[in-house]
Order: structure tokens, then sequence, then C-alpha cells
């Protein structure tokens, strides 16, 4: 060979040695992991690449994917490859910037070593559908950076890690279908959202869960007690010190109840005699009330309150004041009062009753207490409220007012509430992506259009979640309760009657517009929509979980998997996460107005519409 010959063969054997990134260790240490996997494969050399002559970034390895800079590893997916050896953990560790690694569905056998937490950086860890045997290592807890275990449908048989509470950004763990016994161990509940461990041999109680997870989660372990599975625990034998206490305390029980029966003896005598004496000092005396004040009760012998002209201080207030609205056209104050009622909510600061009167639709009562608002203001916001009307929006046909509380009147919707028809038991079946992107546009419309005509009134919505958007029987939204929330001040801040505000906004209220909450909670709603996911008071912050996903680069696990599964657009899903992200902003001055809202989602509507033509 002549020396230009050997200059050439240098400088491809430098390349070739420059394009390798990941070091030699690793690439050994991965090519033995592979070996292990999958003992026998012929078909392995010839097409999967793991062999030392290439690079795992470079060499297209089967299932490998790495950094944009094609510098290390960071995903290895093997599902359904037919793997039929065992995981050699300390081998796959070898990746130190290894975030995923999934093994689904082959027929991987033997232990999960206590060296898988060497995988440092490992986010994800699926190994659903194998034939894994033994305990789930100990040191798995160690795993600080874990988000994601699957280990279902496998031969486990040993004891769940004591531990896990500590992987506090631990947000799935499926480990049902094995043979696991023991106690569940406390694990962080306030931030798991997917948690299963049916069908194993699993005891004693079910650590509290706060109303996270039902019964599913926790089938199957005929040892297993208390909530949420039907059967309690039994109660922990008391020790000798304990028997000797609850004696001592039941008779102090017994002795306290006897002072209270003596008690309440007296003062019913009391009252007794004070009535005899009021009903002869006034016999033979003429009532001014010609029998009293007429007591008037919303629901017959179902009222859950009742009106008495006297305690309402206003000489005609028993009057049903009718907006313009053919749907109660006639009905008088005491009609409403007077036919059945069903309780359907309560709230912090009234009631909600469906009515329904002796002629026309049925109608929904709304009963308000101790509202901030003077009954002046209170008629005007009426009137007012009587001016503006949208299709979206549900009209107040008719309203009381008293000293004691209010009464306001809506028409009745049929399909419920948008939050049942998502988190009830069709779990948003109903509301395809299409119907789910019409949703939202059309309520961003509807407030669009009440935020331009009453800002300069300063009244907003509020309160707005996905339990006040009302579906009439075509299945339109309808927001609900619009303007209900009272403004203490001259201009646009207000003070939140209700603690849903403070739900909706972490940024608290009393500094910021009302506007601005509604957006906020437009966002919220956005959410719901995409991911599926529940909103709730304490415990799982819905927007913080969002975040956290999106910030991990896994965006398209935020979504609902009934729109996965049925594989609409993930860019324009995409692109109204991003309008909702925008909505909860922490900083209010750097959200959107609605009539911005509007336009970014008429963009995405418009893609859609596109998209489909040109299918068709």
């Amino acid at each position: 060979m002549d020396r230009v010959s050997l200059c050439v063969a240098f400088v491809c054997f430098l390349l070739f040695s420059l394009a390798k990134t990941e070091d030699y260790a690793v690439r050994m240490a991965l090519i033995q992991l592979m070996d292990k996997l999958s003992p026998g494969n012929s078909q392995r050399a010839s097409s999967w690449g793991w062999d030392a002559n290439s690079d795992p970034c470079t060499g297209n390895w089967k299932g490998v994917a790495c950094d944009t800079s094609a510098q290390h590893v960071k995903k290895i997916v093997l599902d359904q490859l037919n793997l039929t050896g065992t995981l050699d953990a300390a081998s796959l560790c070898k990746a130190k910037s290894l975030l995923v690694f999934s093994s689904n569905e082959n027929g991987v056998a033997g232990d999960l070593s206590k060296d898988i937490s060497n995988c440092k950086q490992l986010t994800h860890l699926y190994l659903r559908g194998n034939r894994l045997t033994g305990n789930l290592p100990g040191s798995l807890s160690k795993m600080r950076n874990l988000k994601r275990v699957d280990v279902s449908n496998n031969d486990l048989s040993g004891k769940l890690p004591e531990k896990m509470s500590r992987i506090s950004g631990l947000l799935t763990f499926f480990a049902q279908n094995n043979q696991i016994r023991g106690v569940i161990p406390e694990f962080d509940f306030s931030n798991l959202v997917e948690f299963n461990v049916s069908n194993n041999d699993l005891s004693g109680p079910i650590p509290n869960v706060d109303g996270r997870f039902n019964q599913s989660s926790f089938l199957g372990n005929p040892s297993l007690c208390g909530t949420p599975l039907p059967n309690s625990c039994p109660p922990a034998p008391p020790s000798k010190e304990n028997k000797n206490k609850f004696l001592i305390y039941s008779g102090y029980i017994i002795l306290g109840l006897i002072l209270l029966l003596l008690l309440a003896i007296f003062m019913i005598k009391r009252k007794k005699g004070k009535e005899e004496k009021a009903i002869r000092e006034s016999k033979g005396e003429k009532s001014s009330n010609s029998g009293g004040s007429s007591e008037l009760k919303i629901g017959g012998n179902r009222s859950e309150y009742s009106i008495t002209s006297a305690e309402s201080g206003m000489g005609t207030s028993t009057s049903l004041v009718v907006l313009s609205s053919p749907v109660v056209n006639g009905l008088k104050f005491k009609d409403l009062l007077r036919a059945p009622a069903e309780l359907i909510g309560r709230g912090k600061h009234g009631s909600l009753y469906k009515v329904i009167p002796g002629r026309g639709a049925p109608l929904i009562v709304k009963r308000i207490k101790d509202w901030g608002i003077s009954r002046e203001d209170f008629k005007k916001r009426m009137q007012k409220m009587d001016l503006v009307k949208h299709p979206n929006v549900l009209s107040i046909v008719a309203y009381y007012c008293s000293k004691q509380e209010k009464l306001l009147v809506y028409e009745f919707q049929q399909n419920g509430s948008l939050f049942s028809h998502l988190h009830g038991s069709q779990n948003g079946q109903r509301f395809n992506w299409g119907s789910r992107l019409s949703v939202a546009g059309k309520i961003a419309e509807a407030m669009a259009f009440m935020h331009d005509i009453l800002r300069d009134d300063g009244i907003a919505h509020g309160n707005l979640k996905s339990s006040n958007i009302l579906l009439n029987k075509d299945m339109d939204p309808c927001v609900s309760e619009y303007g209900l929330m009272v403004i203490e001040n001259q201009d646009t801040s207000f003070v939140a009657q209700t603690d849903s505000v403070k739900n909706i906004d972490p940024t608290g209220g009393r500094a910021y517009s009302t506007f601005k909450v509604d957006i906020y909670g437009f966002g919220v709603i956005l959410l719901e929509l995409l991911t599926g996911k529940l909103v709730q008071n304490s415990g799982f912050d819905l927007a913080r979980w969002v975040h956290s996903v999106v910030r991990e680069e896994w965006t398209v696990e935020v979504f609902d998997r009934t729109l996965i599964y049925e594989g609409p657009s993930e860019e324009r899903m995409v692109n109204l996460l991003q309008v909702a992200l925008k909505c909860i902003s922490p900083s209010p001055d750097a959200r959107p107005s609605m009539s911005q809202i509007v336009q970014m989602i008429n963009s995405i509507k418009e893609d859609e519409e596109r998209s489909i033509s040109s299918v068709e």
C-alpha cells in the first residue's frame, strides 16, 4: 500500500472514530444488555444494529433515540420484539443520560435488579407484559426523577418498596395483575395521576388517597380494606390501658348526656309556659295580620327552606319579577313556591333546585343567601343583564329579591353540565375532538361578547368553570351564572364571594380584574377538554400538572386518551393547549383578551376544516 492510500485510510479511521459519540464502554455495555435480552436472536445482527462497529446515535440502532446533537442515548424502546432473556440493569445504566426505557409485551424473565437505581436520570420505566418475578427492588425509591412506572402483567410476588413516598414527582404507578403481597406503602398521592395495584395479593388498610382514585385501582385483593373499597377495615383490638380509658370516658359521656337531658326538659317546660301565657294574654284580641303572616314554601313538603312576608320586610316582596321571556310568561310567585322541587346542588352561599310549575317548562331556581349586594343594586344588575343577550349565555328569566334572600330563575337545560359529561359515567366519550373544539369556540365567543358589552359596567363572570357550562338540547354550551359575582368597589377590583375564584386564580383576586380571572377560568376549561382530568379544590392541581408534563417535553401525555385513540391532528391539539397555557399565565397582564382567544381558536378551527375538506 502506497503512502497516499495509508493517509486516506488513516483519515477515514479518524472520521469513523469521531462519529462514535457515546464512548466505547457505553456501547459495549448496551451490546451486553441486548445480548442478555435476546439470547440466540439470529435476526439481530443483520437488521438491528447493536454491534461494536456502529454507534448507537448514528448507526440506526433499533429502538434507540439520542439527543438533538446525537451525543447521548436518551430513549431505548424495545416493545413487542419477542425478547425472552433477562434485563441487565447494570449494563443499561451505563448510559448515564438515559431518560426512557421501555420493554413492553415481551418475555423478559427474572428479577428486576437493584442496580436499576444507577439510572439516575431515568424518568420513564415501562416493563408491562413480561415474566418478571420476585420483588420490586427497594432501591427503586432512590430514583428521584421517576415519573412513570409500569410493571403490570408480570409474575412479581414480593412486596412493594416501603419508601415510595420519596419519589415526590411520580405521576403514574401501574403494578396490577401480579402476585404482589404485603401492605400498600405510602406514596405521594398528592401528585399521582394514575395508580393501579388491582388483582394482586395485597392486604391491610388502603392509605389515604384523598378521593383521587376509585375502587378499580384496588379490586382483586381479597385482604385489602378501607376507602374506596366497600369493605371497611376491622378496628384494631384495644389494649388493656385503652379499655380502662374507654370505661372512664364513657362514664363522663353518660353523665354529660344526663345533664343535657335534664337541661333540655327544663327549657322545654319553660318555653311551653311562656307560650301558654302568651295565648292567654292574646285571647279574644283580633290579630292585626288576620291569622298571622303567610308562610310560603318552595317545593311544598319537600322544602328545604321557607320565606314569610313578615321576614322579607317588603310590602310586595312576594311578587316575582318576570323578565322578557316567554318561558315563564304569566308565572306567579306563589306558583313557583308551591311547585314540586328537587334539590340538585348545594353551594357555600345557596342551593340549586329543579322546579316544575303546574304549567310551562321545567325551571332552575338558584337560591342565594348572604350575598353582599344591596336590594337596589341587585335589581339594577338584573335589569342590565336582561338587556345583554347571547345565544350561548343562559339568560335569567325571572328573579325575586327580599331582605333575607334572593331567587334567580333560569330555563332548565336537559343535558346537564360540561363537567358531568367530561367527568361523569361517560367520561367524555360523547365529546370527540371536533365537539370539544366547537364547545371551546362557542364559549370563547360568548365570553368575548359579554366582556365587550359589560366592561364599562365592571360586570364579568367571576366564577367560570365547567360545572357552570350547561348544554342545551342541541348539545351547544350555555354559560350560566354570568354576573353573579359581587363588585365591591367602583372600579373593576373585586372580592370573591365564593372560594371557587380562589381555586381558579392562584394570584388571588383582590388586585386584579374579574375579567382576567375569567380568562384563567376559561384556560382551565380548555385543559379539562384536552386532558379529561378533574379540577379539584385541593390536592391535584391540573394547571401545575400540565406545566410539569410540558416542561419534560412529553406534551402528548397531556391529552385525553379518548382523543388520542380518535387520532386527530396532534399539531392542532398542541395549538389549543398553547392557547390554554397563555390563559393560565401566572401574570394576569400576560393573559390574552377573550377577543384574542376567539381569533386563536378560529384559526385552529379553520385548519381543522381545511384538513377535513382535503380528506374528502
